[in-house]
């Protein structure tokens, strides 16, 4: 049967995304600061409201009180949105209250002392992203620039491919997975894939230059017991001091770090 109801404009458009929420605004207002989190340059509310499929109207109110609370800046003379300095304190505020950030840093700052790499304390977050929590820099001219509350997709990288082996899904739907990924130097499916299942029986994984060209990641995820596994250690080195043996040693080490955080977390 026909139906002669008409949609609100004012409600956001027919975005799956927002209707099918339990709070839209919230929804809405989510989704425009991720949009510009990951934008260099401010966009102005028609782009915005393009990308996440809002009526301009609808998201100017959005915009307005994000500014209004801090969570985004205006500039008047360019007319455009971007993140604002309130947005940056509640984020520092939730890492430095953060109990795994607390258990995992001192892991982290051993792990890059000792071995020369960047530390990284990762989390898998509800819309499968590996969301960076604690970092450590090892000392010296170079470091890898990495920013705390970066994201990539949960498959992607040496975590990636514990997270792919923790995840209990079959060969065709980690295969589907997969071919949305973004890689420096993409690996055939079937290399990937024989990494994950070796990932099932080591615990430890390793991205050599996949992810990013030059650069060598292992990784290791937390017990299954602690906080349902969705947690890891990843360590990033340049190639050229990421022998077998450095590998093999971290290796070991990664997994008697998971093992000490998620003892602590207990």
């Amino acid at each position: 049967m026909a139906s002669n109801t008409k949609k609100n404009p004012a409600s956001g458009g027919g975005d799956p995304r927002f209707s099918a929420s339990r709070a839209p605004a919230v929804s809405r207002a989510a989704t425009i600061l991720r949009l510009l989190a990951a934008e260099r340059e401010g966009l102005g509310v028609t782009e915005i409201a393009r990308r996440v499929g809002l009526v301009p109207s609808t998201c100017l109110h959005v915009l307005r009180a994000l500014v209004d609370e801090g969570f985004t800046y205006f500039d008047s003379e360019r007319k455009t949105y971007q993140t604002g300095g309130g947005l940056l304190k509640l984020v520092q505020d939730a890492a430095a209250n953060s109990e795994y950030r607390r258990v995992v840093q001192p892991a982290l700052d051993k792990l890059a002392a000792e071995n020369g790499v960047t530390a990284l304390g990762l989390e898998l977050d509800s819309r499968e992203r590996i969301v960076l929590v604690a970092i450590a820099r090892p000392d010296g001219p170079v470091s890898l620039h990495v920013s705390i509350g970066s994201r990539l997709p949960a498959y992607l990288g040496a975590l990636g491919r514990c997270f792919a082996a923790r995840s209990g899904l079959d060969r065709e739907r980690l295969k589907k997975k997969f071919e949305t990924l973004r890689w420096d130097k993409a690996p055939r499916f079937e290399d990937w894939y024989a990494s994950v299942e070796a990932t099932r029986v080591e615990g430890v994984a390793f991205d050599r230059g996949n992810y990013v060209r030059g650069l060598t990641m292992v990784g290791a995820l937390l017990p299954e017991d602690a906080h349902g596994g969705t947690r890891g250690i990843a360590v990033v080195g340049f190639d050229h001091q990421m022998t077998d043996k450095a590998i093999r040693r971290l290796s070991d080490e990664l997994q008697q770090g998971v093992q000490t955080v998620a003892a602590q977390l207990k």
